[in-house]
């Protein structure tokens, strides 16, 4: 790690002087449908990402890997979980490159339609006891259609957000659709705590495809609302003006490679904690701890509350004190907390998970995903920003976010195997699970000082800030 902040471009220099008037006006009307347009959007995604992550640490074990044992069909659940981070590069790719030759809009309206179904039809797929092997095949196949719908979304969220936004607000306007990150997460939490109470032994019954058939209902409502949302302004410029860019992908990467290098190690820290906290908490607080179910439940829909906090406060700073700043700030949060959440966890005691979660993944983590939600799109010059902005995103998802259930997993098994005589074996994986997010953290605040602050950039210049 250098000690010193990398010094802002010519472009990033000018755009700081320029005054907030240069930006164009957007009736705020349009600004505000935009933003919970494209917030219902990604509580269409997380309640998709939520509802799975509860149903690999729950359910989906004994449904679909019956004969493999409880801590080996949580692994395998996990892998089909990761399967879907998999694939995500490639739809942000190809969804990226059509939003950036065809309109966001055009690509938004797809890709919460494609999430949306398949969340759907998981509810529908019999399971391993009615057609064998099939019912995992399924199980997979849906799962490469919600990674390949997830792979842009919110991606194209943040950059229509970021495009519609007046200067000087746009970390504030971009953290608005995040925050239908946390009502998905928090709806999919309660839909699982309640279903879990109405079913206590819910693998038995057929109470765990509810959760996913309540997708339905989002989907109708987000299928309408940006069926009525109108182009970014920035794109219909940069259209009107014939100057869209046809990149190769090798052109692509050839151009924009350093950027996207750097923002992939911005988000080591936020996806895999993310990921990490989401993911595996209710797992380790279930199968390691010894808590019970909708209990493990309820730590993390309380802790998703502070979260909703913690992005607003990363956009809204990020626009006063920059973006790179906040962002640094938060990653230290989350690094510096990572042990001590971990073990408090690991003691069970639920007022004490709750105040842990809230500080390490509710402002830690979600402080970076505030800050992220305008500084990603600013990093990319215009005629390439979403496919720029996707192609950070997932493929940092792969190696984050993908994998840190999966590692996680793992750790709180090979744990247990070793300590097999106590009443709960997984439980002593607090330090290594802890030691895996603060090397996250650590990852990213080392790049922090690798990029230029893009604050207030002109969205108009085709070039990158790196």
């Amino acid at each position: 790690m250098t000690g010193t902040t990398a010094q802002p471009t010519p472009s990033v220099l000018a755009a700081r002087a320029a005054p907030a008037v240069a930006d164009h006006r957007v009736p705020i009307t349009d600004l505000r449908r935009a933003a919970w347009t494209c917030a219902l959007g990604s509580a269409m995604e997380y309640y998709d990402f939520a509802l799975y992550s509860l149903a690999s640490a729950l359910v989906l074990g004994p449904l679909f890997f019956p004969h493999h044992g409880a801590t080996v069909g949580l692994i395998a659940s996990f892998g089909t979980y990761f399967v879907g981070f998999a694939v995500r590069p490639f739809g942000g790719l190809l969804f990226g490159a059509l939003g950036d030759r065809y309109g966001r809009k055009f690509v938004l309206l797809f890709t919460v339609t494609l999430m949306g179904v398949a969340s759907s039809c998981i509810g529908l797929i019999p399971t391993y006891a009615t057609i064998g092997m099939w019912a995992p095949v399924l199980l997979v196949l849906l799962r490469i259609m919600q990674g390949l719908g997830a792979g842009a979304e919110q991606a194209g969220a943040s950059v229509m957000m970021t495009e519609f936004a007046p200067r000087g607000q746009r970390g504030f306007y971009a953290a608005i659709p995040l925050l239908g990150i946390q009502t998905g997460s928090f709806v999919a939490a309660c839909v699982y705590y309640f279903a879990i109470a109405a079913h206590p032994d819910i693998v038995q019954g057929w109470g765990w495809r509810v959760p996913f058939l309540l997708s339905i209902v989002i989907l109708v409502i987000a299928v309408y609302m940006r069926m009525h949302l109108k182009e970014s302004p920035a794109f219909t410029e940069m259209e009107s003006h014939h100057a869209l860019e046809k990149l190769t992908l090798r052109q692509f990467f050839r151009n924009s490679g350093r950027t996207i290098f750097f923002g992939m190690g911005l988000r080591m820290a936020e996806n895999g904690g993310a990921s990490i906290y989401q993911a595996l908490s209710v797992s380790y607080l279930v199968t390691a701890v010894g808590v019970d179910g909708r209990t493990g439940t309820a730590v993390l829909m309380s802790a998703t509350i502070v979260g909703g906090l913690g992005i607003m406060l990363g956009g809204t700073l990020g626009d006063r004190f920059g973006r790179v700043r906040v962002y640094r700030a938060a990653a230290i949060i989350q690094g510096l907390s990572a042990f001590p959440v971990w073990y408090i966890l690991g003691q069970g005691n639920f007022i004490a998970c709750v105040i842990a979660m809230s500080i390490g993944w509710g402002i830690g983590n979600n402080g970076m995903y505030g800050a992220q939600a305008a500084l990603l799109p600013e990093m990319f010059g215009m005629g390439h920003r979403y496919g720029g902005v996707a192609a950070t995103r997932e493929i940092s998802a792969v190696f984050a976010g993908g994998i840190a259930p999966l590692v996680g997993s793992l750790i709180i098994s090979k744990v247990a195997q070793h300590h097999a005589g106590l009443p709960h074996p997984g439980h002593p994986a607090w330090v290594w699970l802890g030691a895996y997010v603060f090397v996250l953290s650590a990852i990213t605040v080392a790049a922090t000082f690798f990029i230029p602050d893009p604050i207030n950039r002109d969205l108009q210049d085709h070039h990158d800030i790196l």
